[in-house]
């Protein structure tokens, strides 16, 4: 039976939990995740958990935020005064905004705090801090 290794394409189904059960991910419902491992498409941790699985094998793991998405960091944490966002907007804790550099690239925010003449946005991904947990099964392997 083969097993998956590095550089491989797989197909897995997966779902991504919080540590306090909240579902935050999964393929439920949906075609299976396709990917080829060691091309940067996947947190590390989910790839090594991945590796040495049979298909139709199924596993819990749990990837320490080292290996997902890092901690949170103060720098990513920025203050915009509320006059330069448009007027259409009315800011809200845990909005998602985007921001475009003159470059053309998007940077996805979320507002962390409201307060009357400015508003404090936060660039860290929202996982960023947390422990993950997934259930997953490889349903392909090539």
């Amino acid at each position: 039976m083969s097993k998956v290794k590095a550089d491989d394409t797989v197909q897995v189904h997966y779902t991504g939990k919080l540590k306090n059960g909240q579902v935050f991910d999964s393929t439920e419902g949906r075609e299976p995740l396709k990917v080829t491992l060691g091309q940067g498409g996947l947190i590390p941790g989910f790839e090594n958990g991945l590796i040495d699985m049979g298909i139709n094998e199924t596993k819990t793991i749990t990837i320490l935020k080292e290996e997902a998405y890092g901690d949170v960091r103060e720098e990513l944490f920025q203050s915009i005064q509320k006059g330069d966002i448009p007027e259409s907007i009315a800011p809200e804790v845990g909005m998602g905004l985007v921001a475009k550099g003159q470059d053309g690239s998007e940077t996805q925010l979320r507002i962390a705090e409201v307060q009357e003449d400015h508003i404090v946005v936060d660039a860290n991904h929202p996982l960023a801090g947390q422990d993950l947990i997934f259930e997953l099964q490889v349903v392909e392997i090539g």
